[in-house]
Formats: C-alpha cells, sequence, structure tokens
C-alpha cells in the first residue's frame, strides 16, 4: 500500500485521532499538511503539551513529508490561505481529513439543553460543525480538480449506533450525528468529480487524554483494564489512521461513498492491524458493554 506522490490535509492534527492518521498517511508515503491551534510557542485553550509540529515530525520520521500549519479553523480566511498555500507547494489535495473538535472542555455529562451551559454548548457546535463545513468549503475545490479524491469526516459513533443511543446532551449528540449527515451530504456534491466521501469512527481511542484520564501510558496501558476490564477492547490512534490510509490506497473507494465506516470494520475488510497486531473492532461490542455498566460514552474520541 503505497499512498507516494498523494497529497493530504489532515484538519485537526494535533493529538488523538488527528496525529494517528496523519502518522499513518506520511507512513504510506504521502505528504501530509497537518493543522491545529497549538504549536511550540502558542498553546490553545486546551492547555495541552502536544503540538502540531510534533505531528510533522512524527508524518516525517514514518517516511511521508510533515508540514505543519497553525489554523484556526473558524477563521475563514486562515483556511483559505492555507488552501492557497497547498495549492502554490503542491498543486493538488488528494485527501481531506476533517478530524477538528475541541470540544472536550465545554460538554457537560448528561445533562439537558435547559442545564448545560448555553454558551459552551454554542461554542461545541461551531467548533465541531462549522469547522468542517469551512475546511470543506475552501478544501474540496482543490481536490475534486483531480478525479479519485478521498474526503473523510471523523465523528464518535456509528450513524447505527448514534441512531438509537443518546450522546451526553443535545449539543454533543447533535455534533457527532451532525459528522455523518455532512459526509453523507458531501458524497452527492462528490460523486460526479469521481470523489469519494465517507464518515468514520474510531473505536475506544487511547488518546493522550484517555490515557491520563486511566492513570496509564501506551506502554502499561492494560493495567487500566484492572479498573475497566472493557478497556480491552481500545485501540490506538494509529488504528484510525490505517483505516484511513487503507482507503485512500483502494481504487475501488468509491464503492464507500456516503457511508459510515469504522476502523474495526473496515480492518476486517481491509486485513491491517493496530500497532499490536490485534484488530480490536469496539462498535460491535459498546452495546453489550454499556449494558455490563460500562459508563456511556466513555469511547474516548479524542
Amino acid at each position: 500500500m503505497t499512498l507516494e506522490g498523494k497529497v493530504a490535509l489532515v484538519a485537526g492534527a494535533t493529538r488523538g485521532a488527528g496525529r494517528g492518521i496523519a502518522v499513518e498517511l506520511g507512513a504510506a508515503g504521502a505528504t501530509v499538511y497537518v493543522t491545529g491551534r497549538t504549536t511550540r510557542t502558542q498553546q490553545s485553550d486546551y492547555g495541552r503539551p502536544e503540538t502540531i509540529e510534533e505531528t510533522a515530525e512524527l508524518v516525517t520520521a514514518q517516511g511521508g513529508k510533515g508540514i505543519a500549519v497553525q489554523v484556526d479553523h473558524l477563521i475563514a480566511d486562515d483556511v483559505r490561505k492555507l488552501v492557497e498555500r497547498i495549492r502554490a507547494e503542491q498543486g493538488r489535495l488528494d485527501i481531506l481529513v476533517n478530524d477538528l473538535w475541541g470540544g472536550e472542555k465545554l460538554f457537560e455529562w448528561n445533562k439537558p439543553v435547559w442545564e448545560h451551559n448555553l454558551d459552551n454548548g454554542l461554542r461545541l457546535l461551531r467548533l465541531a460543525i462549522d469547522t468542517h463545513l469551512i475546511t470543506a468549503h475552501h478544501a474540496l475545490p482543490l481536490m475534486i480538480e483531480r478525479p479519485g479524491g478521498l474526503h473523510v469526516e471523523v465523528t464518535d459513533g456509528t450513524a447505527e449506533y448514534n441512531a438509537d443511543h443518546y450522546r451526553l446532551s443535545p449539543f454533543y449528540d447533535l455534533a457527532k450525528v451532525a459528522a455523518t449527515r455532512m459526509a453523507w451530504a458531501h458524497a452527492k456534491d462528490l460523486a460526479p468529480h469521481s470523489a469519494t466521501s465517507v464518515c468514520l469512527t474510531p473505536g475506544w481511542l487511547r488518546s493522550e487524554m484517555m490515557l491520563e484520564a486511566f492513570g496509564v501510558t501506551e506502554e502499561n496501558w492494560r493495567d487500566a483494564t484492572a479498573k475497566v476490564a472493557h478497556f480491552i477492547i481500545s485501540e490506538t490512534p494509529r488504528f484510525i489512521g490505517r483505516a484511513i490510509a487503507a482507503l485512500a490506497a483502494d481504487p475501488d473507494r468509491s464503492r464507500w461513498n456516503g457511508q459510515s465506516l469504522s476502523s474495526g470494520g473496515l480492518a476486517q475488510v481491509y486485513g491491517f492491524t493496530d500497532l499490536d497486531g490485534s484488530r480490536p473492532d469496539a462498535w460491535r461490542y459498546v452495546p453489550e458493554v454499556q449494558d455490563a455498566g460500562k459508563p456511556a460514552d466513555a469511547t474516548g474520541y479524542r
């Protein structure tokens, strides 16, 4: 599987799923523009240590070419300038991944709309929906100049799961369902241009924030199963990255156009594994796990 000569933009690649996606696209040989708000000299409101420069360096270390660009994807003019830069430097865009989020500190668990902080809820929707639309508006025109482009909306939960499971609050629920619908809508517009749009969810993600929440590292993550046995079905951020790399390398990827997919489900089709050789498929088990007592929405997208 090779993506040599391909150019990707992973919007929201500072940490978590976005970082894993960028690194795996780089491992397949792609040139990857990685964007986010946190750099080595300026932090976002997350206050996290991960930076876009680190992500770009990881991409390059894996054999690709990582290019870090600080962008706030709520600022349309900044996104426009980003795409103009990609056009000037590469003359093409083959893969667009919308992994933008930023709502970890904004949602409140199990709160109806009248109890949830309104400003935080509306900010969450802007970060989860407006950023995706702004980025698609500016980036997709470049992508469709060549046939075969791939657009991916990253969310939390498959369409099937989200259809009948309430996701924390109306704000969070809408944010996660909206990504699936956006991918479906973009698929209608992209099909005439021989391009593909899908929505993709990781499973129970061992992101930097999730590992910290469990008090473990990637090296000893299994120790957390002593507290929550179902953590055994978790996956690294690189797993969803391998899913997107497999999609991008599939000449028949248009068969997925408009669909809601999962990293674990695609692993069964394409045969890739996580870093430890396993093929976790969390969304096959999440309903059963919740019935057995795992807190709702503990899959840890970021």
